[in-house]
């Protein structure tokens, strides 16, 4: 199902193998989410520079803003773990559309990845759309734009 959204040709390659362990991360994580509010579970898996999958799940709290995204998750196992630069992003989620990163996760995500990086969307049946960070977050903010001239 088509959203309205562009996509974007994804340039990194990613095995059929690859994908599949990060849709197991996520489904693994999506079954463990703490979702007692909205009943909207979500999981998410995150492949770094050095080829480790991380995941995480979302963690909602009786006082709602202070919940944590599936994909805030990840990131932060990601780092935790050492790692410090996206190679790809799975997002799975229930439901007819697809379930996409929140504003705010595209913008962690940034932090990681330049705009081709892939974003898989998923569901606990496999595979649903794959696109780039650029079509989800289009002239984004990222860690170049603090970069200092040299002197």
């Amino acid at each position: 199902m088509h959203q309205g959204l562009t996509l974007h040709p994804v340039a990194v390659e990613l095995s059929q193998e690859v994908r599949l362990s990060m849709w197991r991360a996520a489904l693994a994580a999506y079954q463990t989410a703490y979702a007692p509010y909205s009943h909207f579970r979500v999981g998410a898996a995150v492949l770094d520079e050095q080829g480790r999958i991380h995941s995480g799940c979302n963690v909602e709290n009786a006082a709602y803003p202070q919940g944590v995204c599936a994909e805030a998750g990840a990131l932060s196992a990601m780092v935790l773990a050492g790692g410090r630069s996206l190679r790809a992003v799975l997002v799975l989620g229930q439901g007819e559309r697809w379930v996409t990163p929140c504003g705010g996760c595209r913008q962690k995500i940034r932090e990681f990845a330049q705009s081709d990086l892939p974003i898989l969307l998923a569901d606990e049946s496999g595979l649903r759309a794959s696109l780039t960070l650029q079509a989800l977050l289009p002239y984004s903010f990222g860690p170049e734009h603090l970069e200092l001239p040299l002197s």
